[in-house]
């Protein structure tokens, strides 16, 4: 944890100095410290750039990665599946459809709403897509009080199916700009990042996590069947209610604020099996962390590779993990 911590700090350097600005003969680093204490000897572009762009974009970083990787992790955990994700019980596609519908439809009832709300529309509605799709799951799933797993992960599949059919639909009548619009958002990014929406991402972290970093030994006793964990003591229909609920409140909120953000819940929980073998009580805490590593080095990347423009991130993301998705399918393949 101590050493996973200290390689974050590191990046956050890296990330903070990285960029096509100039900050003449100061580091970055130099620049928040002044914005930090309160020096007036700063210009308004350079405290800008440092605290309003580069930190909000690298806090918002931390953030969502450690959310998305921790979601991952508990779900597996939960049905006992190493690519289980957000993805597969169709939480994205129900935060993608409903941002998708917002984008294209939008300028029929925005005007009629309070300016507020028409500020932040499509990540409320992406936020609500992604809860709907989860009620919407958990029923199908849900007989007698008890939940079927492999019902609620067929059941996700279903719905992620008709969610990106009706995306698709949307996309075809959709005008140039809406289409652009559409693209970049199922691409992901970290640009619209502000301190008003990391304070509401911190918020729901803090909550989230207080529930389910301490599940580790529960989802250990899952690891041997949900009649093994329920003689163990483990109240198992609570366990399942809590992660989903929770996990649909953080990959909601990511996909919110930062767009459609692929496999960062898949690489990290299998990178630290590998070393821990599915225990659960080093897995969580740890994938807390290296999900913040992985996703700040992917947006470090991004923002660098193709200066002064901007590779978007989901590219990058998708591109590290669908290898590790091929390396899973063929373990299993040899399993079998």
């Amino acid at each position: 944890m101590i050493l996973s911590a200290i390689l974050l700090v590191f990046i956050a350097v890296w990330s903070l100095n990285t960029g096509v600005y100039d900050f003449g003969d100061r580091s970055a680093f130099e620049v928040l410290w002044k914005v930090i204490v309160g020096d007036s000897d700063l210009s308004l572009s350079d405290k800008y750039i440092v605290w309003d762009v580069r930190a909000s974009r690298i806090v918002m970083a931390i953030i969502i990665g450690s959310m998305l990787s921790v979601s991952g992790t508990s779900l597996q955990g939960l049905f006992r599946n190493p690519l289980a994700t957000g993805d597969l019980i169709g939480l994205t596609a129900g935060a993608t459809l409903m941002a998708a519908i917002t984008i294209v439809l939008g300028g029929h009832f925005r005007e009629y709403l309070p300016e507020a709300v028409q500020f932040s529309l499509v990540g409320i509605a992406a936020f609500i897509g992604s809860l709907l799709a989860m009620l919407l799951v958990y029923k199908i799933s849900t007989s007698g009080g008890k939940t079927n797993v492999v019902m609620m992960l067929l059941s996700g599949v279903a719905i992620s199916a008709i969610g990106f059919s009706i995306t698709g639909f949307l996309i075809y009548i959709s005008k140039d700009e809406q289409l652009r619009d559409l693209t970049f958002w199922n691409m992901g990014s970290l640009a619209a990042a502000t301190w008003t929406k990391n304070i509401i991402l911190a918020v729901i972290l803090i909550i989230s996590y207080t529930i389910l970093l301490p599940k580790g030994k529960a989802l250990n006793a899952m690891m041997l069947g949900e009649k093994d964990a329920q003689h163990l003591g483990i109240n198992v229909e609570r366990l399942k209610k809590q992660i989903v609920i929770i996990v649909s409140l953080m990959v909601g909120s990511c996909v919110a604020f930062s767009g459609t953000i692929g496999f960062v819940g898949l690489i990290v929980p299998y990178i630290l099996r590998l070393l821990f073998k599915s225990n659960y009580s080093f897995i969580l805490p740890l994938s807390a962390i290296f999900g913040s590593v992985l996703l700040l080095t992917a947006d470090t990347v991004s923002r660098s590779v193709v200066e002064p423009s901007e590779l978007p991130i989901g590219i990058l993301t998708a591109m590290m993990g669908a290898p590790i998705f091929i390396a899973i399918l063929l373990k299993f393949k040899k399993s079998v």
